[in-house]
């Protein structure tokens, strides 16, 4: 969460696979395919709530997204009985702008404005031990335009963990698991389609003003709208992938802060 003021601007890049069919020396480990870019921005308008806009590349049949969404800050922990942990609501709408394929049963099949939409709604528990910090995420995501044979709605429930390691780099794991109801995970595996539960892990670099991730992930999408309910690629088939973010904080209060100061 950011404090109020404060303008976050973060760029978020996937690239190619890095083995299996689609990676290797060919395609340079996956540098030679840009496979998603997010460019977004986050600003804390209070303590508590922070606005979000995005603008999402997309890698799969669904492109062209733009994502607004909030965080709201729930409860915050302290060194007390009373706040053991922090839980933070995260919620965002994505809208497609791409032309619609017309195609029937493909994601981007749409007949009209509200097939574009598609929703996620997440609560993040999360605990720091010492220097450990620990989360998890019960997530629903909820998708208007679906193939007569999936679901609406999807629950999953993500876990993560940030493990500083020496000065300013600290050890990411991310992971993701979906339910689905087994008619709908054996109806995708007649088309020859499979899903695989989303799982990444990262280096996290702190510099003088930004913020730097390193990620490998078997996720091809950025978006939670789209790689929580929608990864088909597999780190076990080597369909795993390495990207980045970079990010850059702007306290857009700073004048208004010094000239208080400089009243007092």
């Amino acid at each position: 969460m950011l404090t109020p003021g404060i303008l976050e601007f973060r760029v978020t890049h996937n690239f190619g696979d890095i083995a299996g069919d689609n990676g290797g020396v060919k395609n340079f480990f996956g540098l030679d395919n840009a496979a998603d870019v997010r460019i977004g921005f986050q600003y804390g308008v209070s303590k508590r709530l922070n606005l979000i806009a995005a603008r999402i590349r997309g890698a799969g049949s669904v492109r062209q997204m733009i994502e607004t969404g909030i965080k709201y800050r729930i409860l915050q922990q302290a060194n007390d009985k009373k706040h053991p942990i922090s839980m933070t609501l995260f919620v965002n709408n994505v809208i497609s702008a791409m032309e619609a394929s017309g195609v029937p049963n493909e994601d981007n099949s749409y007949d009209g404005f509200a097939d574009r939409l598609s929703q996620t709604v997440q609560l993040l528990i999360a605990r720091k031990f010492s220097k450990v910090s620990l989360q998890l995420s019960p997530t629903l995501v909820n998708t208007t335009y679906v193939p007569g044979y999936d679901e609406h709605a999807v629950f999953a429930l993500g876990a993560a963990m940030r493990l500083p390691v020496k000065g300013k780099f600290s050890l990411l794991l991310d992971y993701f698991h979906t339910f689905r109801p087994q008619s709908t995970v054996d109806a995708f595996k007649g088309r020859g389609i499979r899903f695989y539960d989303p799982l990444g892990v990262g280096i996290e670099f702190l510099t003088a003003g930004h913020v730097f991730h390193l990620n490998f992930t078997n996720a091809t999408e950025i978006a939670e709208n789209r790689f929580i309910p929608r990864t088909t690629t597999s780190w076990g088939d080597g369909e795993f992938r390495w990207g980045f973010s970079v990010s850059r904080d702007f306290d857009l209060l700073w004048k208004k802060k010094n000239r208080r100061n400089d009243k007092n």
